[in-house]
């Protein structure tokens, strides 16, 4: 079984902020902001003497290697430069198996400055850079027709050239029969291109993640199981994450609720999200019921938020892997 993605790889400077350095810098926590180069110059002036770690990130990468960890063939598509971070970037996917297909241009690597408050909130500040230049051009085809399921996020509507590609890649899939997983992945994208959102999920996607203040943009509803409800009349497969109050699954309007697993008091929360997905993708693909993928999804988003970083080290997937196999 195999998964095509297309995203933003991205270079994560994770460090440690306060609400008054948010402040500050006028940003809004626990969102995902665009920046231009002087932003991005003033968000690391600032934080120049504080601790950071650089890895690499972007929220489709993170899915896309997650699930090549536990096991699946996955192909991930997205721009980097010809820079340090670019090579850096292709390093690791070649280290975790995933199928290389991101395109070098003249242009600096993506790169996402994360902020981590003291309630482990994360606020993100992503500059995309080459990202910008991926465009319909540079979808393999092949690749899709290839693949049993097509993944993407909605921050691929925040530049032309990627919408478009994805739109290809919606068109392949669709001729082809092969099926689609959309994530919204931030409340501002939504809020930025509901309309196009909706048109997504009810006539392109079969399975749909979204947050409760993601789905609260989307359906104006502040209620999470009513904006699963909301949401599982458009789609096959509706998923609405309520934080520590776990997430609800609609499938085929037939609602479950599924509970947290893990920690209540997390280390940080980047990638929370992305691993959720995997988690149901995994259990998806594996032919688990949507209920139990969705367990699934909870029990490794609460591993994820248990230490720093976005993604899994071997060892721990390994782990995760056999623990899934005996548990579910």
């Amino acid at each position: 079984m195999s998964i095509y993605g297309i995203g933003n790889p991205l270079i994560d400077f994770l460090c440690y902020a306060t609400e008054n350095d948010l402040e500050e810098l006028s940003l809004h926590k626990g969102t995902m902001l665009l920046v231009d180069e002087r932003k991005r110059t003033e968000i690391l002036s600032l934080m120049k003497n504080r601790k950071t770690s650089i890895s690499c990130g972007g929220s489709c990468p993170n899915t896309m290697v997650t699930l090549r960890m536990l096991g699946l063939e996955t192909t991930l598509a997205g721009g980097v430069g010809t820079d340090e971070y670019g090579k850096m970037y292709r390093n690791r996917l070649k280290e975790s198996g995933v199928n290389d297909q991101t395109v070098d241009f003249d242009a600096a690597t993506g790169t996402s400055i994360i902020l981590l408050t003291e309630d482990r909130e994360r606020t993100m500040n992503t500059y995309l850079g080459a990202n910008r230049l991926f465009d319909e051009d540079n979808v393999d085809e092949d690749s899709v027709r290839k693949a049993d399921l097509f993944y993407f996020t909605g921050y691929m509507w925040d530049t032309d050239a990627q919408r478009r590609a994805v739109r290809k890649a919606l068109g392949i899939a669709k001729e082809n029969n092969i099926k689609v997983a959309f994530d919204l992945a931030d409340p501002f994208a939504v809020g930025r291109y509901r309309s196009d959102f909706l048109d997504l999920v009810e006539n392109w996607c079969d399975i749909v993640f979204a947050n409760s203040e993601e789905a609260r943009f989307l359906f104006n509803n502040y209620d999470a199981y009513e904006c699963c409800k909301s949401m599982g009349k458009l789609t096959d497969i509706a998923i609405v994450k309520n934080g520590k109050n776990g997430s609800f699954i609609s499938d085929k309007g037939k609602i479950s609720q599924i509970p947290l697993y893990g920690t209540t008091h997390p280390v940080d929360t980047t990638g929370a999200g992305d691993t959720y997905a995997a988690g149901f993708l995994y259990g998806y693909m594996k032919g688990y019921s949507p209920e139990i993928s969705g367990r699934i999804a909870s029990f490794l988003a609460g591993e994820i938020i248990s230490h720093l970083g976005a993604q899994f080290s071997p060892d721990e997937a390994l782990r995760l892997s056999e623990k899934i196999t005996q548990d579910f």
